[in-house]
């Protein structure tokens, strides 16, 4: 036979054999009620503690440090290693949160911090980051201080003009040093006051910090995954401790924690965007070509001027091995220049570097030192191979050089000058033999598109090898053609008559006409008949070490000491071709005719006429020319036919807007799963309390979730019980029976030191939760919504046995006011320990 759970009675108190009641009949506002004694109105919140404990903050401290390199990690490799970086990023962060942690002793506070923060800034910083500059690596020096102070604020604007990496130089280290030192420190600060929810403000500062040095950073990163994953996971697992929420001991949920946190960390690395924005660039526009003449309009100059007198001196440099001005790989019609365009790797991609500059090339490096002499007026700067470093004696010139990576050119804004000295180390890319070159297959790269082409040389280059099977084969063959039936001459003096320039009227006057000329227009003509037979070509001007034919000489480089040094001169100012092979890179190419085969009057300088030529058929396309009915958008579909084409589906039309939905609406799916987590964890949230504990515990936490849903809608609910209830149904315009009802409830559960059974707190929470409806159901729309999304007060709703301490106190009342009489000082002993406990549980 099953028993209805007994209801809770409305009961009075009882102290001293007196019995006490309220004007509705309820103990709760008695004199003695410890609800009465501890009716203060309002909850008070300290934010700083006036002594904090050592050991939580050493742990706060920790986690800032290990979050704030978290964040410079994205600027590895910027610095170009791990160890320059580590060598400001460490310390600095470390420094930081000692400085935080000071705070723990009240003397050190605010003023002594700020003064730490100084001292670490502008002494020990440029110590550090200009070590170069102290006085034996420890004691600062007057320019230790005076970089310090500048490139504190300047090694800002050096990160993000400078292509990476930037190396240590110019006091670049400064700025991991600023951005570790202030945020640890400051972040630290935040992390250490009283009031857990500070530390939203340390979390929110750190992810500014990672924002910012991913702006300073690079499109790639070092590890953002994982760095990313472990930045999350250390800031939620820390603020989850700090606001009482982890609790260790408790495996299962602490395993959850960690799990959702992983899942949040590693989805949000997978929702950014695969291409960063980076500062760097947008903080300086591009070199302009339209600033500079074609490089290979001077090339005659030169000859003309410096013919004999040597212009350039290299130390060294290994033997046969070219000096390169230029590279060009956009012809206008008139000249070959510089793209207009700041594409990946084209030849107008000009940016500042570093001391270090990042080169995938693979071959022998070297270190040479060149030297200008007279001659030299240009902005190109001679570079050999593939640059690593260039270091200039003079920090002007370093401050003015550019360089591509793409093209392994550089230039000087300010200018190349007589007596300019620099050192350059770099790499000498391995080249194929003609074997592997007529092997190799073209590579499909996007290349400006080459305007006003003359007819002459489409017609030619098809004939001459349009009917090979390898790209590389095809530039050899048009290579053959021009050394075999062109003729060389520069047109100055007593040469024979040859033209200058290389635009189109020209190249049409070499391969219709007379083929007479020199590497100027050589290298122009087979340029443009690569690009015709679909090779990626460019046009290269540069020194090389020439014999009296115009070939490489290994014999121009002589010895000096355990070293090379070669003298060029003006007259090996010369202009090649590059083409891009499959597996190879940039392969050089010179089609011009040896310099001693010089024509005579009597010789025939016509060119192979193309219809003479047996005529090759061209390459088979890669990708077939479309149809120009797709071409133009119209239907292959005529009469009939269009009309009978089958229209899709209903459910075909369905799916592809639900694809169109569900692709373009992704954010909205991210907010509804975020709404989903919040309402299923307060969902637990309150089955936990509910089943959780003693019966008394769980009506306490019932009336518990009614004052919490109150907060959260807005309602300032505060105080004992009784005055709760009064504000919820006043505010909400409630029927206050059934709130008092269970407000008296919970106060015997608490209080009365009755047994309460399991039947009574679930038939309680039964009425707990038509009260909650209830109070939703009052409020408009989009505050039920609020409401229910709210998470104010989540952390306050825990199942605490708020009795056990109350009937302590009753206990020790006991048995200190037995010998006294009812109404003597044993009473106010009870009313000063009740008073004592409920204002700790308030």
């Amino acid at each position: 036979m099953s028993m209805a759970p007994t209801p809770i009675p409305d009961v009075s108190l009882t102290t001293g054999g007196t019995q006490t009641s309220t004007e509705t009949g309820s103990w709760a506002m008695t004199t003695h009620s410890v609800i009465w004694s501890t009716n203060t109105g309002r909850p008070t919140h300290r934010i700083v503690r006036e002594k904090t404990e050592a050991r939580p903050a050493l742990v706060s401290c920790a986690v800032v440090a290990v979050a704030t390199l978290l964040c410079a990690a994205n600027l590895i490799d910027v610095y170009g290693s791990a160890g320059a970086w580590a060598a400001a990023a460490v310390p600095a962060a470390v420094i930081g949160a000692l400085i935080a942690f000071a705070g723990v002793a009240p003397s050190l506070r605010l003023w002594w911090q700020l003064f730490f923060l100084v001292f670490a800034q502008w002494i020990v910083g440029p110590v550090v980051c200009l070590n170069d500059t102290t006085i034996g690596h420890v004691i600062p020096s007057l320019d230790t201080l005076r970089l310090g102070w500048r490139e504190t604020f300047g090694s800002f604007k050096y990160l993000i003009a400078i292509e990476p990496p930037v190396g240590d130089a110019q006091g670049a280290l400064l700025a991991v040093w600023t951005l570790c030192l202030w945020t640890a420190a400051i972040a630290g600060f935040f992390a250490l006051l009283d009031d857990p929810r500070w530390s939203v403000a340390s979390i929110a500062l750190e992810i500014a910090t990672m924002c910012g040095c991913a702006l300073l950073g690079t499109a790639d990163g070092v590890a953002r995954v994982p760095c990313g994953i472990a930045f999350a996971l250390t800031l939620i697992v820390w603020l989850s401790w700090r606001m009482r929420m982890f609790e260790s001991g408790r495996w299962i949920s602490s395993l959850v924690i960690v799990v959702l946190a992983a899942a949040v960390a590693f989805g949000g690395c997978l929702l950014l965007p695969a291409q960063r924005t980076i500062l760097r660039d947008h903080y300086e526009p591009p070199l302009s070509p339209n600033d500079y003449t074609s490089p290979l309009s001077t090339m005659r100059a030169y000859i003309k001027s410096y013919k004999d007198t040597t212009v350039l001196t290299v130390r060294g440099l290994p033997e046969g091995t070219g000096v390169r001005l230029a590279v060009m790989d956009r012809f206008d019609g008139n000249v070959w220049n510089l793209s207009d365009s700041r594409e990946s790797r084209d030849s107008a991609n000009y940016t500042r570097v570093g001391t270090s500059i990042r080169n995938d090339a693979e071959g022998t490096p070297f270190t040479a030192t060149f030297t200008v002499h007279d001659g030299l007026g240009d902005d190109w700067l001679p570079l050999a191979g593939a640059a690593t470093s260039v270091r200039f004696g003079d920090e002007k010139n370093a401050e003015s050089f550019y360089y591509n990576v793409g093209t392994d050119s550089g230039l000087l804004r300010d200018g190349v000058k007589k007596g300019l000295t620099y050192t350059e180390s770099g790499i000498l890319p391995n080249e194929p033999n003609d074997k592997q070159v007529a092997e190799a297959e073209a590579a499909r790269i996007d290349q400006p598109k080459a305007d006003d082409v003359p007819n002459e040389v489409g017609k030619l280059a098809s004939a001459t090898a349009g009917g090979k099977a390898h790209g590389g084969e095809a530039a050899q063959q048009l290579v053959a053609m021009l050394r075999e039936q062109g003729w060389f001459s520069h047109g100055l003096g007593s040469d024979y008559q040859s033209s200058p320039g290389h635009g189109n009227h020209r190249i049409a006057q070499l391969l219709g006409g007379e083929m007479v000329g020199d590497s100027e227009q050589y290298a122009s003509a087979m340029a443009l008949m690569a690009r015709e037979l679909g090779l990626p070509s460019r046009v290269v001007l540069g020194f090389l070490p020439k014999n009296e034919d115009g070939d490489i000489s290994n014999a121009r480089t002589q010895t000096d000491g355990d070293g090379t040094v070669i003298d060029f001169t003006g007259n090996d100012v010369t202009a090649w071709v590059e083409i891009n092979l499959e597996g190879y890179g940039w392969v050089p190419f010179y089609p011009t005719p040896k310099e001693t085969k010089t024509p005579d009057d009597d010789q025939n300088l016509t060119p192979p006429n193309p219809q003479n030529l047996v005529r090759q058929p061209p390459l088979p396309l890669t990708d077939p020319l479309r149809d120009e009915t797709n071409t133009t958008s119209q239907s292959s579909f005529g009469g009939a036919e269009a009309a009978e084409a089958p229209e899709p589906s209903k459910w075909a039309q369905a799916g592809h807007v639900i694809g169109q939905v569900a692709l373009y609406g992704s954010p909205v799916w991210i907010i509804l799963l975020i709404c989903g987590a919040i309402l299923l964890g307060k969902a637990i949230q309150l089955a936990m309390l509910r089943k959780r504990g003693r019966p008394q515990m769980r009506m306490a936490s019932g009336w518990q979730s009614i004052a919490v849903l109150a907060r959260q809608s807005g309602i300032d609910a505060h105080g004992t019980r009784r005055e709760q209830a009064h504000q919820i149904t006043e505010q909400l315009k409630l029927d206050p029976t059934a709130m008092q009802s269970a407000c008296r409830q919970a106060d015997y559960a608490t209080f009365s030191g009755q047994d309460v059974s399991d039947e009574q707190a679930s038939a309680y929470w039964k009425g707990i939760d038509e009260l909650r409806a209830a109070m939703l159901a009052t409020l408009p729309r989009m505050r039920r919504w609020r409401t229910k999304l709210s998470l104010r007060g989540v952390r306050q709703m825990k199942p605490v046995d708020v009795t056990v301490g109350y009937h302590k106190a009753e206990a020790t009342d006991a048995q200190q006011s037995g010998p006294r009489r009812a109404g003597e000082s044993g009473s106010a002993d009870r009313k000063h320990t009740k008073r004592r406990f409920s204002h700790a549980r308030h």
